[in-house]
């Protein structure tokens, strides 16, 4: 069975600002490698940075919606057990990030990206009450949700057939 095409996708890259603050290996590598060989210092200087970058762009997250689920990093939900979803950016966002934060949530934030969305589960049995995701575009994710939902619930509805009536 294909899978189905994602209404919305988006993948977490770190802000160009994260790349410049962990460049600040390269001196540090520099001052300990140095004293012992210049080119020792200068490749591992290089190396480690590099390193840095590559496991920042290995572990982006990707969020998305399908018709069928939402999901967030390695984490997959299926939308029969989503509620609705609702957006935040500003104050609001650090506010859920921070003193509404519900310790069973199940988080898929990054520091470097103001807006958020959270996403209701509407399953007893699961102890998590919500999702937690980082968006750039908080409105369009929720939307994203929410119309899927909308789709999910008009394909569960059953017509009759004629020899059913």
């Amino acid at each position: 069975m294909p899978t189905p095409a994602p209404s919305y996708r988006e993948r977490l890259w770190p802000a160009p600002w994260v790349f410049i603050a962990t460049a600040l290996v390269i001196p540090a590598a520099l001052l300990v490698f140095l004293p012992i060989s210049t080119t020792a210092g200068i490749i591992c200087a290089i190396v480690l940075y590099g390193a840095i970058v590559v496991t920042l762009f290995a572990t982006t997250p990707v969020v998305e919606v399908t018709d069928a689920e939402f999901g967030a990093g390695r984490a997959h939900l299926p939308l029969a057990a989503v509620k609705g979803a609702e957006a935040f950016e500003a104050a609001e966002a650090t506010a859920e990030r921070g003193v509404r934060l519900d310790a069973r949530a199940y988080l898929v934030i990054r520091g470097w990206i103001p807006g958020l969305v959270r996403v209701e589960l509407d399953d007893p049995s699961d102890p998590t009450p919500y999702w937690l995701v980082s968006s750039r575009h908080p409105r369009r994710l929720a939307a994203a949700v929410e119309g899927s939902l909308g789709v999910r619930s008009r394909s569960d509805k059953v017509t009759p057939t004629p020899d059913e009536a």
